[in-house]
């Protein structure tokens, strides 16, 4: 989340919202998106029901939900995802930019100003 965090302006620049659901509750999610300061949504989902409908894999030998990441469109259809095997496994985020990039390819391009 880290990475999200420090690159979320190349989000918006992208028409993008960043949607981080995490399996903690109400309070200790607040705790922890104010200790880091994330500067996008966080959902707390302790009963998992946004997990389970995206399905979010669990593997207990592995410490429980594996990371996944989607890109949903503004009509609510799945564009990308990926389930990871382990607590580590992230696409780059130039992965993402392209498929942000296809999905809005006139947000991409610098904003041209009148002279």
């Amino acid at each position: 989340m880290a990475q999200l965090r420090q690159h979320y302006e190349e989000f918006v620049k992208r028409d993008t919202e960043i949607l981080a659901v995490g399996p903690d509750g109400a309070t200790a999610f607040k705790l922890f998106w104010a200790t880091n300061k994330m500067p996008f949504i966080g959902l707390a989902d302790s009963n998992h029901e946004v997990a389970d409908l995206y399905e979010q894999q669990v593997k207990l030998l592995k410490f429980g939900r594996m990371p996944a990441l989607l890109i949903v469109d503004k009509k609510g259809r799945i564009r990308f995802s990926h389930y990871a095997e382990n607590m580590r496994d992230y696409p780059e985020l130039q992965e993402l930019y392209e498929v942000l990039d296809i999905l809005h390819p006139a947000s991409s391009k610098p904003k041209q100003h009148a002279a």
